[in-house]
């Protein structure tokens, strides 16, 4: 599988797109006046306890307050408990918080719709191969690195090292590119945590609440750290003082991937190759093609996302089951590299058409399954409900990609529909009649939309003629260019 990283950089905007055999499957956007702060450590303050909820918000320096879960709040006791030894009660908020109290946190989950960034006080500090978190003691290692011998080299090394700076109080966590790295590599990484590890305490030490101790890197240095596999092949950045960027951190932190880091001078637009414009365009749309003539919808609620999928123009060759099975599983395959490519998080709801064999609605599980390995986001999925439904949630820590680039439409109100004209004219006359009973007036001007007035002197010309009969008033009418269709006045002369 041939994989490359695109990375197009502007003063406004750093967008990075993740393409694997010349198809975009994952795309990332930061926009320089509203960067995700997800990682980001803070001096914050208390401002309310909230014994019900079993939780607090926490003044961090942004426009709402951030929320803190009781569960997320390490006590002195918490800190020492061991993982493993089972689910543990969430203590009282109040036992843990109070209001004014300082508290140093970071953000888990970036600001969304209107809710405030989640916070937790459980500080980690990641690097291209650990992360390091001051308030644990053990080791972990990432289920992604599979082989029993390789894991515990990694291990021991890390927890030698860890030995050897007995000053340093914290665990470590191995992440999947830590898998094949060497010892001197792993080293030069838990230093690397020490000093970034204790210039963030000295900070805390120095600045008043509520501020900011330490923001992650920038999107196309993350990008580096977090993204980079040994199968990239190339890494393109069409900023060259960006590119510069990368390329001391590249020399610093990962030298093997030197060779693999490249400006991209071309004439061509960056997100021209491979079609990455097209593709993002398409990934704003609710209805997904599917190559056999079959399609996805997908709605994005405040909820879940529900996700549907339907035969379309696909007829098939030998029988219906068969015709089923084959677009239940292409749309398998399409619906994990949607999830990745939107960022789609929380719960997600797919209804695939209805199976009637077992063998079948296997292998599209095992093969949704086996594609969403690729995912970088954490996933959980479950079988097919007695409804045909599979049920499955995907972390969210980030806004989805809809949701970076657009806003609610202002006619529909996000609702994604409007009321019939017709509609409309019937709550005119309802209004004229209540204004009728309220009011003394000579006669009744209806500023509405072109197509309302155009409905109220054609089909509703006799509904009118009727209603100013039995309100023994006239009624005159004007278009209003500017108006929606739901828009109307009714105004008194």
């Amino acid at each position: 599988m041939s994989e490359e990283i695109l990375i197009n950089v502007t003063p406004v905007e750093t967008r990075v797109a993740l393409v694997e055999n010349g198809m975009l499957q994952e795309a990332y956007i930061e926009r320089a006046s509203r960067k995700g702060i997800v990682g980001n450590i803070y001096k914050g303050k208390v401002v309310r306890v909230l014994p019900g909820m079993e939780a607090a918000f926490v003044d961090i320096g942004l426009e709402r307050a951030a929320f803190i879960h009781a569960s997320d709040v390490v006590s002195s006791q918490a800190s020492a408990v061991v993982p493993g030894d089972g689910p543990k009660p969430v203590p009282d908020i109040r036992t843990l918080l109070r209001e004014g109290q300082s508290l140093v946190v970071q953000v888990t989950k970036d600001p969304i719709g209107t809710k405030g960034a989640r916070l937790t006080t459980q500080l980690s500090i990641p690097s291209r191969y650990l992360v390091f978190m001051p308030d644990v003691s053990h080791v972990g290692i990432s289920q992604r690195i599979e082989d029993e011998t390789e894991r515990n080299r990694l291990k021991a090394i890390v927890e030698q090292g860890a030995e050897a700076h007995p000053d340093v109080q914290g665990g470590y966590i191995i992440r999947t590119a830590a898998e094949a790295a060497s010892e001197e590599e792993l080293l030069a990484d838990m230093n690397y945590l020490h000093h970034l590890s204790q210039s963030i305490h000295e900070r805390i030490e120095k600045v008043q609440a509520p501020a900011a101790v330490y923001k992650d890197l920038p999107l196309f240095i993350r990008t580096i750290r977090d993204l980079i596999r040994p199968q990239t092949e190339k890494v393109r950045i069409d900023s060259r003082e960006s590119h510069q960027r990368v390329m001391e951190f590249v020399d610093e932190f990962v030298t093997e991937f030197a060779d693999k880091v490249e400006y991209y001078p071309g004439e061509r637009p960056i997100f021209d190759l491979y079609s990455v414009e097209d593709e993002i365009q398409k990934a704003l749309s609710r209805k997904v093609q599917l190559k056999s003539g079959g399609y996805v919808i997908i709605d994005q609620t405040e909820a879940m996302t529900t996700i549907d999928i339907n035969t379309g123009a696909f007829v098939g060759h030998r029988n219906l089951e068969e015709t089923i099975f084959k677009t239940n599983l292409e749309a398998a395959r399409a619906i994990s590299r949607q999830l990745r490519l939107r960022n789609l998080g929380g719960i997600i709801i797919i209804d695939f058409i209805d199976m009637e064999d077992v063998e079948h609605q296997r292998q599209v599980h095992r093969m949704l399954e086996k594609m969403l390995e690729r995912d970088h986001a954490k996933t959980k999925i479950t079988g097919v409900s007695e409804l045909g439904l599979v049920e499955m949630t995907r972390k969210r820590t980030t806004e989805s990609l809809g949701q970076v680039l657009c806003e609610p439409c202002p006619i529909c109100d996000g609702r994604g529909f409007l009321k019939t004209s017709e509609t409309v004219c019937f709550e005119i006359f309802r209004e004229i009649l209540r204004i009728n009973r309220a009011y003394d007036a000579e006669s009744y001007l209806v500023m509405a939309s072109q197509s309302v007035v155009d409905r109220l002197v054609d089909e509703e010309s006799d509904n009118v003629a009727d209603l100013e009969t039995f309100i023994a008033k006239t009624v005159r009418f004007q278009v209003e260019p500017f108006y929606s269709q739901e828009q109307y006045d009714v105004v008194l002369l």
